[in-house]
Protein backbone atom coordinates (compact mmCIF):
# COMPACT_ATOMS: atom_id res chain seq x y z
CA UNK A 1 0.00 0.00 0.00
CA UNK A 2 0.96 3.58 -0.71
CA UNK A 3 1.63 6.04 2.26
CA UNK A 4 -1.02 5.44 4.64
CA UNK A 5 -0.77 8.55 6.38
CA UNK A 6 1.79 11.95 6.65
CA UNK A 7 1.75 14.74 8.58
CA UNK A 8 3.92 18.10 9.08
CA UNK A 9 4.14 18.92 12.41
CA UNK A 10 5.92 21.94 11.73
CA UNK A 11 8.48 23.40 9.66
CA UNK A 12 11.22 21.27 10.55
CA UNK A 13 9.38 17.62 11.75
CA UNK A 14 7.36 15.23 9.69
CA UNK A 15 6.27 11.87 10.79
CA UNK A 16 4.86 9.47 7.81
CA UNK A 17 3.20 6.16 8.50
CA UNK A 18 3.09 3.08 6.51
CA UNK A 19 -0.11 0.41 6.33
CA UNK A 20 1.80 -3.31 5.82
CA UNK A 21 0.06 -5.17 3.20
CA UNK A 22 2.43 -6.02 0.84
CA UNK A 23 3.97 -9.39 1.19
CA UNK A 24 7.69 -9.57 2.05
CA UNK A 25 9.19 -10.13 -1.75
CA UNK A 26 7.00 -7.03 -3.00
CA UNK A 27 8.72 -4.99 -0.26
CA UNK A 28 11.79 -6.32 -0.53
CA UNK A 29 12.25 -6.34 -4.49
CA UNK A 30 12.65 -2.67 -5.13
CA UNK A 31 15.01 -1.83 -2.12
CA UNK A 32 18.70 -1.49 -2.29
CA UNK A 33 19.98 -2.91 1.20
CA UNK A 34 23.60 -2.37 2.39
CA UNK A 35 24.98 -5.64 3.78
CA UNK A 36 24.39 -5.51 8.04
CA UNK A 37 20.87 -4.87 7.05
CA UNK A 38 20.46 -7.72 4.43
CA UNK A 39 21.61 -9.44 7.40
CA UNK A 40 19.41 -8.49 10.20
CA UNK A 41 16.43 -8.82 7.78
CA UNK A 42 17.61 -12.66 6.49
CA UNK A 43 18.14 -13.23 10.59
CA UNK A 44 14.89 -12.73 11.55
CA UNK A 45 12.38 -15.25 12.45
CA UNK A 46 8.96 -13.59 11.98
CA UNK A 47 7.85 -12.60 8.65
CA UNK A 48 5.83 -9.80 10.43
CA UNK A 49 9.26 -8.34 11.65
CA UNK A 50 10.90 -8.62 8.63
CA UNK A 51 7.88 -6.91 6.41
CA UNK A 52 8.28 -4.07 9.18
CA UNK A 53 11.76 -3.51 9.17
CA UNK A 54 11.54 -3.61 4.93
CA UNK A 55 8.38 -1.05 5.29
CA UNK A 56 10.35 1.20 7.00
CA UNK A 57 13.22 1.28 4.19
CA UNK A 58 10.21 2.46 2.17
CA UNK A 59 9.22 5.03 4.50
CA UNK A 60 12.91 6.84 4.12
CA UNK A 61 12.56 6.75 0.40
CA UNK A 62 9.26 9.23 1.03
CA UNK A 63 11.38 10.91 2.51
CA UNK A 64 13.66 11.02 0.26
CA UNK A 65 16.44 8.78 2.11
CA UNK A 66 17.92 5.14 1.17
CA UNK A 67 19.00 2.51 3.39
CA UNK A 68 22.49 3.75 2.97
CA UNK A 69 21.79 6.93 4.52
CA UNK A 70 20.79 5.05 7.92
CA UNK A 71 22.97 4.00 10.52
CA UNK A 72 23.12 3.17 14.55
CA UNK A 73 24.84 3.78 17.40
CA UNK A 74 25.88 1.75 19.91
CA UNK A 75 22.66 2.25 22.03
CA UNK A 76 20.28 1.05 19.09
CA UNK A 77 19.48 4.59 18.27
CA UNK A 78 18.96 5.62 14.33
CA UNK A 79 20.90 8.22 13.20
CA UNK A 80 20.67 9.80 9.48
CA UNK A 81 24.06 11.08 8.07
CA UNK A 82 22.92 14.19 6.97
CA UNK A 83 22.61 14.82 10.75
CA UNK A 84 19.37 14.82 10.97
CA UNK A 85 17.40 13.62 13.65
CA UNK A 86 15.42 10.41 13.32
CA UNK A 87 13.09 7.46 15.43
CA UNK A 88 11.86 4.35 14.24
CA UNK A 89 8.67 1.98 14.85
CA UNK A 90 6.75 -0.78 13.47
CA UNK A 91 3.81 -2.53 15.27
CA UNK A 92 2.11 -5.81 13.57
CA UNK A 93 0.92 -3.86 10.09
CA UNK A 94 1.87 -0.66 11.17
CA UNK A 95 5.40 1.13 10.93
CA UNK A 96 6.34 5.07 11.58
CA UNK A 97 8.87 7.43 11.26
CA UNK A 98 9.33 11.14 12.70
CA UNK A 99 12.26 12.78 10.86
CA UNK A 100 12.94 16.66 12.44
CA UNK A 101 16.42 18.96 12.24
CA UNK A 102 15.64 18.33 16.70
CA UNK A 103 15.88 15.38 18.43
CA UNK A 104 12.45 13.40 18.54
CA UNK A 105 11.00 10.17 18.75
CA UNK A 106 8.15 7.83 18.19
CA UNK A 107 6.06 4.49 19.02
CA UNK A 108 2.78 2.71 17.42
CA UNK A 109 1.33 0.29 19.74
CA UNK A 110 -1.58 -1.66 19.10
CA UNK A 111 -4.65 -1.22 21.38
CA UNK A 112 -4.96 -4.74 23.29
CA UNK A 113 -6.73 -5.08 26.75
CA UNK A 114 -3.21 -6.95 28.01
CA UNK A 115 -1.84 -3.64 28.92
CA UNK A 116 -4.44 -3.11 31.36
CA UNK A 117 -2.31 -6.06 33.41
CA UNK A 118 1.41 -4.37 33.01
CA UNK A 119 -0.24 -0.91 33.96
CA UNK A 120 1.57 -1.30 37.00
CA UNK A 121 5.12 -1.64 35.40
CA UNK A 122 5.24 1.47 33.73
CA UNK A 123 2.18 3.75 35.57
CA UNK A 124 2.62 5.89 38.33
CA UNK A 125 1.66 9.15 39.04
CA UNK A 126 -1.35 8.61 36.13
CA UNK A 127 -3.36 6.52 38.45
CA UNK A 128 -4.44 9.79 39.90
CA UNK A 129 -6.45 10.44 36.86
CA UNK A 130 -7.10 7.44 35.06
CA UNK A 131 -10.26 5.82 36.01
CA UNK A 132 -10.02 1.49 35.28
CA UNK A 133 -13.37 1.44 34.86
CA UNK A 134 -13.47 3.60 32.00
CA UNK A 135 -14.70 2.76 28.76
CA UNK A 136 -11.14 4.55 27.07
CA UNK A 137 -9.17 3.13 29.78
CA UNK A 138 -7.24 1.00 27.87
CA UNK A 139 -7.11 3.30 24.88
CA UNK A 140 -5.01 6.16 27.38
CA UNK A 141 -3.07 3.46 28.79
CA UNK A 142 -2.02 2.87 25.38
CA UNK A 143 -1.58 6.92 24.76
CA UNK A 144 0.22 6.92 27.72
CA UNK A 145 3.26 4.27 26.95
CA UNK A 146 3.19 5.35 23.79
CA UNK A 147 4.43 8.59 24.74
CA UNK A 148 6.78 7.33 27.33
CA UNK A 149 8.67 5.24 24.87
CA UNK A 150 8.91 7.74 22.23
CA UNK A 151 10.45 10.06 24.94
CA UNK A 152 13.12 7.28 26.04
CA UNK A 153 13.80 6.66 22.04
CA UNK A 154 14.89 10.06 22.65
CA UNK A 155 16.81 10.19 25.40
CA UNK A 156 18.11 6.80 24.69
CA UNK A 157 19.62 6.58 28.09
CA UNK A 158 20.32 2.97 29.85
CA UNK A 159 18.90 3.11 33.16
CA UNK A 160 15.69 5.10 32.74
CA UNK A 161 12.50 3.77 33.24
CA UNK A 162 9.34 4.42 32.23
CA UNK A 163 7.30 4.14 36.20
CA UNK A 164 9.95 5.98 37.96
CA UNK A 165 11.45 8.64 35.28
CA UNK A 166 8.55 9.80 32.52
CA UNK A 167 5.71 11.74 33.34
CA UNK A 168 2.29 12.05 31.72
CA UNK A 169 0.17 15.12 32.66
CA UNK A 170 -3.94 14.63 32.54
CA UNK A 171 -5.21 14.67 28.81
CA UNK A 172 -8.64 13.87 26.93
CA UNK A 173 -8.24 11.68 23.83
CA UNK A 174 -9.81 14.55 21.94
CA UNK A 175 -7.14 16.75 22.34
CA UNK A 176 -4.56 14.92 20.48
CA UNK A 177 -1.79 16.42 22.35
CA UNK A 178 -0.60 16.29 25.94
CA UNK A 179 2.65 17.32 28.14
CA UNK A 180 5.29 14.84 29.57
CA UNK A 181 8.23 15.22 31.73
CA UNK A 182 11.58 13.43 32.26
CA UNK A 183 12.86 13.48 35.64
CA UNK A 184 15.73 11.63 35.91
CA UNK A 185 19.10 12.39 38.32
CA UNK A 186 18.07 15.40 39.65
CA UNK A 187 16.96 16.80 36.38
CA UNK A 188 13.52 17.74 34.84
CA UNK A 189 13.22 18.17 31.07
CA UNK A 190 9.42 19.23 29.63
CA UNK A 191 8.24 17.81 26.31
CA UNK A 192 5.39 18.32 24.00
CA UNK A 193 3.67 15.26 22.84
CA UNK A 194 1.52 14.23 20.33
CA UNK A 195 -1.03 11.20 19.42
CA UNK A 196 -3.40 9.84 17.05
CA UNK A 197 -5.63 6.72 16.44
CA UNK A 198 -6.24 4.53 13.74
CA UNK A 199 -7.27 0.90 12.99
CA UNK A 200 -7.16 0.26 16.72
CA UNK A 201 -3.46 1.51 17.11
CA UNK A 202 -1.73 4.36 18.51
CA UNK A 203 0.74 6.48 17.27
CA UNK A 204 2.36 8.89 19.89
CA UNK A 205 5.45 11.09 19.22
CA UNK A 206 7.57 13.86 20.58
CA UNK A 207 7.19 17.57 19.02
CA UNK A 208 10.36 19.40 19.19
Amino acid sequence: MPLYKSISVNSQTTVKIWKIEESYDELFRPLDLKSNSLERVLGMKSQLHQRGFLSVRHLLREFGYTDQDLYYDDHGKPHLKDGKSISITHSFTFSGVIISDKEVGIDIEMQREKIGVIAKKFVDYEFNYLDRNSEDYIRKLTVIWGVKESLYKLFSTPGMLFKEHFLVIPFMLEDDETVAWIDYERKKYRYNTAFLEFDGFTCAYVIP
